[in-house]
């Protein structure tokens, strides 16, 4: 798969041919929503905790003598059927919402995430990118140059794929809400489909392959 290459001018400066072993990946529905909904149920604390009958405090005292009073007959104020009683079926903080993927699944997911960015005209690439000084004003104009749609009025989720953890370019993208920065390390199915477009300098593209890529064709082999 070829795909136009553009300059921090957002000028076009060719083609390169994106590597088979991260976007010639098939898409796999199933497979994709196994490890999101993996990531989003590991990141559930299960804090959610309700205390039963035996962890209220109070209701040592038997309410009323068993017979006599006319009145049905309890045994402690801290029952399910009180007011400020105990819970019967409420939430447990011992319950464990953690799912295990293997490395290897998570590798594949985001590769076909990546592909199916590719395929839909959604990756942008760039020849590089660097800034003296971090500023968000020439990080915003060289966003604007490139074709994303950002206005004054509303702009598309777009994540820029950094090749490593650079200060100067944290700074620089730090302060567009519409922007998030995603280094190769921290890459994730979620944050890759949630955005709109993706924009990748090439260092990003080779370091992708060499995380994903090759691993994954050294398993198929």
């Amino acid at each position: 798969m070829e795909h136009i290459v553009y300059n921090q001018k957002g000028e076009q400066t060719g083609k390169v041919t994106l590597p088979e072993s991260v976007f010639g990946v098939k898409w796999n529905a199933d497979l994709l929503h196994q490890v999101s909904q993996s990531m989003l149920s590991n990141k559930r604390q299960g804090s959610a905790h309700t205390k039963n009958r035996g962890e209220v405090s109070g209701g040592g005292k038997k309410p009323w003598k068993q017979k006599g009073t006319g009145r049905a007959r309890h045994g402690s104020i801290r029952s399910p059927i009180w007011r400020g009683g105990g819970v019967v079926f409420g939430p447990r903080a011992n319950r464990n919402f953690s799912m295990k993927i293997n490395k290897k699944v998570k590798q594949k997911a985001i590769c076909m995430a990546l592909a199916q960015k590719a395929q839909a005209g959604k990756l942008v690439l760039v020849d590089s990118y660097t800034t003296e000084k971090p500023k968000t004003k020439d990080a915003l104009a060289f966003l604007k140059k490139l074709p994303l749609m950002i206005t004054a009025k509303k702009s598309e989720r777009v994540a820029f794929l950094s090749p490593k953890s650079d200060l100067a370019t944290k700074r620089s993208f730090k302060n567009l809400p519409f922007l998030t920065l995603l280094p190769i390390e921290n890459l994730n199915v979620i944050d890759v489909m949630k955005c709109g477009s993706l924009v990748a300098p090439l260092a990003s593209i080779d370091a992708i392959e060499k995380r994903y890529g090759k691993e994954l064709a050294e398993t198929k082999e």
